[in-house]
């Protein structure tokens, strides 16, 4: 996620405490939608699809934060 932007990923890691925790939440939320989705932990079609909206959510905010961020 977001390989082409790396330089301002890694600025933001280590100097926003906002944009960390919701790294960090979008790859929890990565993770339990992969497990579902192979089977490995599998769950409702609406908890399912809450999951991927949240996911979504994360990642929509990290684009933005990173857009306000000059390197």
């Amino acid at each position: 996620m977001f390989e082409h932007r790396q330089q301002v990923m890694e600025k933001l890691m280590k100097e926003d405490e906002d944009f960390r925790r919701i790294f960090n939440r979008h790859q929890e939320l990565d993770k339990r939608v992969t497990a579902a989705e192979l089977g490995t932990a599998p769950m409702e079609d609406l908890a399912l699809n809450q999951l991927k909206k949240e996911k979504l959510w994360a990642k929509d905010r990290l684009a933005a934060i990173m857009d306000s961020t000059s390197v």
